[in-house]
């Protein structure tokens, strides 16, 4: 019937594209008990793939507060290791080295007429925004660690970057952030934080107030945020995400990414074509108790597993101990990890590490 009015159609406003489907996935298997941060992070990269950001500013700024080890860093490297295939294509500025006004010098560079101007490359030009652009996808990753540390010149950086898109290094030059994610991170917050959890830890995913538990650590973290920073730079910050403090079954996760991680290593290292490794659940305790904490979180369980765990592994195959087809056990008992295999032919071999 001419002139009659079509039906309406209902539309879903949070279903996802594949692109950023894809991503969230990603960052699920890298990035352990942090699904607030993936959500804001996918969120978004599906704006910048629909060509809706926000002109004149960068595709999104977010900071990170939360406890040492809970995987704030960790968490921008497995963005880029998802999107680019490389975790290391990261823009990463250490806050920690810019405590003094003079030192923002390295960052953009000298005015021309000061003793070094022409010795001095700034760390932020466009070429090391854009670095890391590929032709499918035009999209900077720069992180600003430990933000409380850096002097105030380096916030007042910030604020332009953040509001314009825009930072004017020394030569006059201008860099383009348009095209670019800006996290920052801090620990801020985080005392009030493990005070909250410090009756709970390891068990706030089930307790029946973990709504109410979530918000409180929000809170406590954005309010540490506001005592430390002036409202015109929180204002520009488009996410204030909290990392919550990682609990033993978050633990568990992230070694089993991490011995898979050796894994892969194995399989890839000189001859050892179709090694495999079990790690019995004694030996996960023990690198467990080695390599987290409640204060550290699992900042130091790499660190574990490299010196419990790899340099033994790489002392076996250096001294033909095992070879490919070997089936590799790692167990533990008091004196520290054991490790034995299944060989092709030969009897099982067992090695006792301290």
């Amino acid at each position: 019937m001419a002139g009659a009015k079509r039906a309406k159609q209902t539309l879903d406003p949070m279903r996802m594209g594949k692109g950023a489907e894809e991503l969230e996935m990603g960052l699920k298997r890298r990035v352990v008990g942090q699904d607030d941060a993936i959500r804001q992070i996918v969120g978004i990269y599906q704006t910048f793939l629909s060509g809706m950001t926000t002109p004149g500013r960068p595709v999104g700024s977010l900071l990170f507060l939360g406890p040492t080890g809970s995987g704030k860093t960790r968490t921008v490297e497995a963005l880029a290791e998802t999107l680019v295939g490389d975790p290391r294509a990261v823009v990463k500025i250490d806050c920690a080295e810019y405590q003094h006004s003079h030192e923002i010098a390295k960052l953009i560079g000298s005015p021309p007429g000061y003793l070094g101007h022409r010795e001095t490359h700034p760390l932020l030009s466009q070429e090391a925004v854009n670095q890391f652009h590929t032709e499918t996808l035009k999209l900077s990753f720069v992180l600003f660690d430990e933000i409380e540390k850096a002097n105030d010149a380096l916030w007042n950086l910030l604020l332009g970057i953040l509001d314009k898109a825009t930072l004017t290094l020394g030569d006059n030059k201008r860099v383009d952030f348009s095209h670019a994610v800006i996290f920052m991170t801090s620990n801020l917050g985080a005392a009030e934080m493990n005070a909250i959890l410090r009756p709970k830890l390891g068990f706030a995913a089930s307790t029946p107030n973990a709504l109410q538990l979530e918000n409180k650590l929000a809170h406590a973290g954005t309010e540490a945020a506001r005592r430390r920073f002036t409202p015109e730079f929180m204002n520009r910050i488009d996410r204030v995400v909290t990392f919550h403090p990682l609990g033993e079954p978050e633990m568990l996760r992230i070694l089993d990414i991490e011995l898979g991680a050796v894994e892969e290593r194995l399989t890839r290292a000189a001859g050892m074509t179709g090694m495999r490794m079990k790690v019995t659940r004694d030996a996960r305790g023990l690198l467990l108790e080695e390599g987290t904490d409640a204060r550290y979180g699992a900042r130091h369980l790499k660190r574990a597993i490299e010196r419990r765990l790899v340099q033994p592994i790489s002392n076996l195959i250096a001294t033909a101990q095992v070879t490919a087809g070997d089936r590799l056990f790692v167990d533990a008992d008091k004196n520290g990890l054991v490790f034995s295999k299944e060989p092709g032919e030969a009897a099982g071999l067992a090695i006792a590490a301290a």
